[in-house]
């Protein structure tokens, strides 16, 4: 039982536990918006659904619909998560990168201030 404790309690798998349930949440967020998008579309021309385009026999409509769909999912997810993310990420790593590096005489006399400070000769 102790191994199944400190498997259910590591931190990877709480947050990822989050993580997925964050994630169908949004999922939630991004059909509803999908599912507006398209009655959007549906009001230049009819709602786009293609489910009953048979060319040649072959029951292509649903493909095409849920491409449509996929398309305006990855389009929000990419620019309402990836591009802000990445965004976010480049300016705190940018902040850590302004700080400047010590140089050798810093480095020296900071050695110094702490071999004083430890009473080491």
């Amino acid at each position: 039982m102790k191994g199944f404790k400190d498997f259910i309690m590591r931190g990877n798998l709480i947050e990822l536990a989050v993580a997925f349930v964050v994630g169908a949440a949004f999922a939630t967020v991004v059909q509803a918006f999908t599912t507006m998008f398209m009655d959007l579309l549906g009001l230049l021309g009819g709602t786009p659904d293609f489910s009953s385009f048979k060319p040649a026999g072959v029951s292509v409509g649903a493909f095409l619909t849920a491409l449509v769909a996929f398309l305006i999912i990855a389009t929000v997810v990419y620019f309402g998560v990836v591009l802000p993310y990445t965004k976010a990420k480049e300016r705190f790593a940018r902040e850590e990168m302004d700080a400047p590096a010590l140089t050798k005489t810093e480095t020296l006399l900071e050695e110094i201030r702490d071999a004083l400070t430890s009473g080491r000769p």
